[in-house]
């Protein structure tokens, strides 16, 4: 199993339905994902605007995959105009 930690960094206007349904397509994503730890830490002030957003909605979940990461999934979540920016890193 492969330990990897992501943050995201979603615009504050969606909803809390929306904000859900991207997270279940990010999930979707990933084949055989295992959440081990997922926290939500909500909306903080940003140090400098992005896309013309002065806030961000905070997320960050630790999570195990059996095979390897896509190869296009950062760019899945680079192309997602309601994620402002995402850091992903692999855990050991």
């Amino acid at each position: 199993m492969r330990a990897y930690e992501l943050v995201l960094v979603l615009k504050t206007s969606l909803s809390e339905a929306n904000r859900k349904k991207l997270l279940e397509t990010i999930k979707s994503f990933l084949p055989e994902l295992k959440i081990v730890k997922e926290d939500e830490w909500g909306q903080k002030p940003l140090a400098y605007s992005i896309k013309k957003e002065i806030a961000g909605y905070y997320l960050n979940w630790i999570f195990e995959l059996k095979a390897e990461l896509p190869k296009d999934f950062e760019k899945k979540l680079i192309t997602n105009d309601n994620i402002l920016r995402h850091l992903l890193l692999r855990k050991k």
